[in-house]
């Protein structure tokens, strides 16, 4: 598979639906290029495509981390293009796991010079083939679920760098709580990304504001008055105490 076959299969599975516009300018390539190269992806059922943009075809039988990746796919797009808009070029990142971040990661590719540490192998992967980019992996054993490190090396890496912002997740967001997560570990983590960093941006979709089935347990960390919250469309009014010191911003549709 030719080199922008492949970076056109993982961006837009990755994403969900991206125009081919927006794939030209992630790629560096003309809008002709990108549907010449797409059509054998389409034709062979790789990919498919509607209104100018090229649509995934993947389904949840993929792994975990990609099937995250696909629910409420519009709303995490439309969050990644406001994080990328408020972290600029040269800026020093910090990116969690979470599928959110996966979509920021990808969106942060039309950013340029930027200094990255990440525990996320896609997070990495994603930027580390943008030329000027410097990409640190904290961690070497990867989870086999959502290729995420937690170990030892992980948080020396971390604990070293400072940077300009830290960008966080959550699996539920909770009124009284706050901020939810299933494993300790993300926690730790999350202690110690937002530790060093000068600001943090935390991205939730309007989903993680709603009751789940399988409610997480564990808080994150309490987040700043600086702090900025990231969603699709305005929380329910219960959640006002909670986010009332936070600098909320709505993303626009995907």
């Amino acid at each position: 598979m030719s080199k922008y076959k492949s970076q056109i299969l993982h961006a837009v599975n990755m994403r969900g639906t991206v125009s081919v516009t927006e794939l030209s300018q992630i790629l560096g390539v003309s809008d002709q290029t990108i549907r010449r190269v797409s059509q054998p992806l389409v034709e062979s059922g790789e990919l498919d495509k509607v209104h100018g943009a090229l649509v995934s075809n993947r389904t949840a039988s993929d792994p975990p981390f990609l099937a995250r990746m696909n629910q409420n796919r519009s709303a995490k797009v439309a969050i990644a293009r406001l994080a990328a808009e408020i972290v600029p070029d040269g800026a020093s990142v910090a990116i969690d796991t979470g599928s959110t971040s996966g979509f920021i990661a990808q969106a942060l590719r039309t950013r340029q010079k930027l200094t990255v540490v990440t525990n996320s192998a896609f997070v990495a992967s994603t930027l580390a083939i943008i030329p000027g980019n410097r990409v640190s992996m904290a961690g070497t054993q990867l989870r086999d679920h959502d290729g995420a490190a937690f170990d030892r090396s992980a948080f020396d890496v971390i604990e070293r760098m400072q940077v300009d912002f830290v960008i966080l997740s959550a699996s539920m967001v909770d009124a009284e709580k706050g901020f939810l997560v299933h494993e300790q570990c993300e926690v730790d983590m999350a202690n110690a990304m937002l530790k060093n960093a000068a600001q943090a941006i935390m991205s939730v979709d309007q989903s993680k504001f709603l009751p789940q089935s399988h409610r997480p347990a564990l808080r994150q960390p309490v987040l700043r008055s600086s702090d900025i919250l990231i969603t699709d469309a305005p929380p329910p009014d219960e959640f006002d105490a909670l986010l009332r010191d936070l600098d909320l911003r709505i993303a626009g549709g995907g």
